[in-house]
């Protein structure tokens, strides 16, 4: 029997999942809680197998609540169920110890899969939430691409901006026109999309440039 802990501040959203999932053969429904501060109480309490959260909660937040979650209770389950397809929301509860992410329009049977794959110590996402993530590796794999194109002049030149020097003094170093410096320097921030000199600064140390 999976044990499941529901977490949502809508009690009709509440009730509609308890009544989804009463009828499943092999998931007992153990508690239910409005938020992330009162999910860590009867975490602790019911010692559920999965906690079924919610990210947009008062009090403590889905998000909140995972980490501390995880924090306390390592081996708990916990699978994300929300209405939010932001790439950002999904990335940050990842990397907070959730093993799953299922949006909230999902057919019921899905959402026992789901139920039943992170309890077997899997992971799951729903299909929009994996065609977000694909579409920021996507945009990952572009940037580095793009970041590649860098000319060994580029390189130079970068190197000297991190390191804090003006375009004069690279002109003065590199033997070029400040206007040429300042053509490099505008290529450089179009390929690598960082437009201040920290960002560019960060790139360089990142890339073991400096």
């Amino acid at each position: 029997m999976i044990r499941v802990l529901l977490v949502d501040d809508h009690p009709l959203v509440l009730e509609g999942i308890n009544a989804c999932l009463s009828n499943v053969a092999g998931i007992e429904v153990v508690g239910q809680a409005n938020n992330g501060l009162e999910a860590l109480e009867l975490a602790e309490a019911l010692t559920p197998d999965v906690v079924l959260m919610d990210v947009t909660m008062p009090v403590m937040n889905g998000l909140e609540a995972t980490r501390e979650l995880k924090r306390r209770f390592p081996d708990y389950r916990v699978l994300i169920l929300s209405m939010h397809e932001n790439r950002e929301y999904i990335l940050q509860l990842i990397q907070s110890g959730a093993a799953g992410y299922v949006l909230k329009d999902v057919p019921s049977e899905e959402l026992v899969t789901a139920i039943e794959i992170v309890n077997q110590g899997g992971t799951y996402f729903s299909s929009k939430a994996s065609e977000t993530l694909m579409k920021q590796f996507e945009h990952g794999r572009h940037t580095d691409i793009q970041r590649q194109e860098l000319t060994k002049r580029e390189k130079t030149v970068l190197k000297h901006l991190a390191e804090g020097d003006s375009n004069k003094e690279i002109a003065r170093r590199l033997d070029i026109s400040v206007r040429t410096v300042e053509t490099h320097r505008q290529n450089i921030k179009q390929k690598l999309n960082i437009q201040t000199a920290a960002g560019l600064a960060k790139y360089a140390i990142e890339n073991n440039m400096i």
